[in-house]
């Protein structure tokens, strides 16, 4: 794929993490997995590169507490395992209700998921559903998913600032 995408990554360390890469390697062939990298997420990235960055960071976080990493880094990975465009598609419920919910759904159609991973997945945004998780490596995700939102949101402000900065000098000249 062509990216019109900034990586606010320096690199992908994922990439040089054997064990992390044995844990998600199988799924990123995937055409399920595969299609996330052509859905605009955040303005400045893929849906797939937001999952990548929430799933390894919370798998390091919690590898490093001697917590169940395995399923962190595979949850992390499906957290936002949906196709459709939020800001277009419209359900009876928040997108922040029903986007873990297909999440869930579409992860339950690659592999088995356990009742940690599925809490990790559904409960991602419990903040506006008000249905606390139950597993500590579910708060993990949430915070991960947050601080990954804010700094993708921090990117896309700054390129549309660098943007606005050509586009004047441009004007200008």
């Amino acid at each position: 794929m062509d990216r019109k995408y900034i990586d606010i990554d320096e690199d992908q360390p994922w990439l040089d993490d054997p064990e992390y890469m044995s844990i998600v390697g199988d799924f990123l062939e995937r055409p399920e997995l595969k299609k996330l990298d052509t859905i605009e997420h955040h303005h400045t990235s893929t849906r797939l590169q937001h999952c990548l960055r929430v799933s390894y960071q919370s798998y390091k976080i919690t590898k490093k507490m001697g917590w169940k990493s395995y399923e962190t880094a595979r949850a992390g990975l499906f957290h936002d395992l949906f196709y459709y465009d939020w800001r277009e598609t419209k359900f009876a419920k928040s997108h922040a209700y029903v986007h873990p919910r297909i999440a869930y759904r579409n992860a339950k159609k690659l592999t088995d998921i356990s009742p940690l991973e599925k809490d990790i997945i559904i409960k991602h945004m419990w903040g506006a559903t008000l249905t606390p998780p139950r597993y500590k490596e579910s708060f993990v995700v949430t915070f991960v998913d947050d601080i990954v939102a804010v700094k993708e949101w921090r990117v896309s402000r700054r390129v549309k600032k660098y943007h606005r900065h050509q586009l004047k000098a441009n004007l200008q000249s």
